[in-house]
C-alpha cells in the first residue's frame, strides 16, 4: 500500500532534506526512523526538497509498503526513532496515483525576517535578523511586480537542475506584526533558491537601497547576477502543499509566528 505523511523539522542543524553520504539529513533520518517501525528498508519521496538550515511545518512525503500498523503505530513509533528536531504529525493510506513532489499543485512558504536592532539570541536559527527597520509599504510594491506566470531565470541559483525556468506566482503578501515581517509566497513550484532570492530583494527594496520597481527590471533581465544575495536559510519554511481534493489529505496547516 502507499502511505503518505505530514512531517515537520527544525532545518538548523540538518544539511538539508536530500540524503548524502557522511552529512546530517532530514531524508536520512527519517528513513532510518520508518524502516524501524516498517521492520524492513523505507525509501521516501517528499513534496519539496529543503536547502541546509531551512525548516518544514508542512512538508509532505509518500512511500510504499507492505508493513501493516495502524496510524497510531507509524506516527508513534516514527517519532519515538526520530530525533527531537523532526516529527511525524499525521498519516494517511492513500491511492497509488498520488506523488508527493508530482501531484502537487502549490506550494506554501513563509520567510520571516526580524526587523529589530539587536535581535533575538533565541530566534537567531529561526528568522532572517535585519537590523534596519524595512520599509514593508515598498516592499508590498515590489512583490506585486513578481505575481503570475514569468520567467524567473533571475531568481534560480546557477546549480538549478529545472528544465523550465518559468513558474507561477498566485499570491505574494508581505505583512508586518511588531518587529517580525513576514512574506508568504504561493506557486505552482519553485526553482532552487527562489525564495530566498526573491525575499533578498524586497530586504533590499526594504532597506531603501533599490526602489520597488527595480524588482520588475530585474525579472525581465533574466540574469542572476542582477538580484544580488539570497536572504539567509535561517527564516525560510516549507508551510503547506496543496494537493487536488479527490486525495482526500488532512487538512490545515501550521504558520509560525513570532510577533
Amino acid at each position: 500500500m502507499r502511505l503518505a505523511f505530514g512531517i515537520e523539522y527544525d532545518g538548523s542543524d540538518f544539511c538539508g532534506w536530500q540524503r548524502q553520504s557522511s552529512v546530517r539529513t532530514v531524508q536520512a533520518c527519517l528513513e532510518k526512523a520508518l524502516s524501524q517501525v516498517a521492520d524492513r528498508e523505507v525509501s521516501v519521496i517528499c513534496a519539496g526538497r529543503t536547502d541546509t538550515g531551512v525548516h518544514a511545518t508542512g512538508q509532505v512525503i509518500h512511500f510504499d509498503t507492505d508493513a501493516v500498523r495502524d496510524r497510531k503505530g507509524w506516527i508513534r513509533g516514527t517519532n519515538a526513532n526520530l530525533p527531537p528536531d523532526a516529527r511525524v504529525h499525521w498519516v494517511t493510506e492513500i491511492s497509488d496515483d498520488f506523488h508527493a513532489r508530482f501531484a502537487a499543485r502549490r506550494r506554501h512558504y513563509r520567510y520571516i525576517i526580524q526587523s529589530h536592532s539587536t535581535g533575538s539570541a533565541l530566534l537567531r536559527k529561526r528568522v532572517c535578523r535585519e537590523y534596519a527597520q524595512l520599509d514593508e509599504a515598498g516592499m508590498v510594491r515590489a512583490a506585486a511586480c513578481l505575481i503570475g506566470e514569468h520567467d524567473f531565470t533571475s531568481f534560480r541559483a546557477a546549480a538549478c537542475q529545472a528544465r523550465s525556468p518559468v513558474r507561477t506566482i498566485y499570491r505574494l503578501d508581505v505583512g508586518r506584526s511588531g518587529d517580525f515581517i513576514y512574506i508568504d509566497v504561493v506557486a505552482n513550484a519553485f526553482l532552487h533558491h527562489m525564495v530566498r532570492c526573491i525575499a533578498g530583494v524586497l530586504i533590499a527594496v526594504g532597506r531603501g537601497e533599490r526602489p520597488a520597481g527595480w524588482v520588475a527590471e530585474v525579472l525581465a533581465a533574466r540574469d542572476r547576477t542582477l538580484a544580488g544575495v539570497n536572504a539567509p536559510p535561517a527564516g525560510l519554511y516549507l508551510v503547506e502543499v496543496q494537493y487536488p481534493e479527490h486525495f482526500n489529505l488532512p487538512s490545515g496547516r501550521w504558520l509560525p509566528v513570532y510577533g
